[in-house]
């Protein structure tokens, strides 16, 4: 991973600053006997609002805000800070109250799934620039249609020249159910080797069956599933980059719900 841009250097030391003089006022009052979970309660809701503007720069990328990096920079180091102005505000890791309890579940899955979509987003995209092949997210289902129709028609051409269906039945037994949708997305996604595994598996088997002239239809077929098996690496890998979001913004969502309440609870039992 690249270390922190200039920009972010500065930002990251912004807000250590800030913290250490948030903790530096919060254990003088703790030591004056005095409140301070006032400053650490605002400063934290302050600070979730200010990472759920990251989300509405992003639904504004056509309005000249700042550089999207920078952005996101400052999103990961207030998510840092955040965390430990929570444990600075809460006092503990687990707190013991039911509706605590509640808000620090959600607070934990908010940073957990923030924390994975970050390494997917800096990880998975430099995956995709070694694959043989670029292909946009939304043109893979037609992609994967013009492979299952090319398939078909080598197959079928085979049939014709050599009056033999041994490559026919193969297709339908093995590579018909490969060649319907995106397969082995689980092994994509975590880089295993499987797909290519299973795909020379049964090029050999099936090759030792065919004549000399089926085998030229043979290896253009798998020439086609193998380009298939990139195109499904590429959905796999961009599916997470855009599903994991499913997983962060509910949370999120709810946590400034749960957080706005506890705030109008403590207000209210405060006068």
């Amino acid at each position: 991973m690249r270390p922190l841009s200039r920009s972010g250097a500065i930002l990251a030391i912004v807000l250590a600053a800030i913290f250490v003089a948030v903790a530096f006022e919060a254990q003088r009052g703790w030591l004056a006997f005095e409140d301070t979970s006032i400053l650490t309660g605002y400063l934290m809701l302050g600070l979730m609002i200010g990472l759920t503007l990251f989300a509405g720069r992003k639904r504004l990328s056509m309005v000249p805000m700042g550089r999207a990096s920078v952005w996101l920079t400052l999103h990961v180091l207030v998510g840092l800070l955040a965390v430990a102005v929570f444990w600075l505000h809460s006092g503990t890791l687990w707190p013991s109250g039911l509706y605590e309890q509640v808000l620090a579940a959600l607070f934990y899955v908010v940073i957990t799934t923030g924390i994975f979509g970050f390494l997917l987003q800096k990880v998975l995209p430099a995956r995709l620039t070694q694959s043989d092949q670029e292909i946009i997210y939304e043109m893979i289902p037609a992609e994967t249609a013009n492979l299952r129709a090319a398939a078909q028609n080598v197959v079928l051409t085979c049939a014709e020249e050599t009056g033999s269906d041994a490559l026919a039945r193969h297709y339908d037994e093995v590579l018909h159910w490969y060649f319907q949708r995106p397969r082995f997305f689980a092994g994509h996604a975590v880089g295993t080797t499987r797909a290519q595994h299973w795909l020379h598996h049964n090029a050999v088997s099936a090759e030792r069956y065919l004549s000399e002239k089926e085998r030229l239809y043979h290896r253009q077929l798998y020439d086609l599933a193998a380009e298939k098996c990139s195109i499904d690496l590429h959905y796999a890998k961009q599916s997470l980059m855009k599903w994991w979001l499913f997983a962060h913004i509910p949370p999120a969502a709810a946590l400034m719900v749960f957080a706005l309440w506890h705030l109008i609870l403590v207000n209210v039992y405060a006068l």
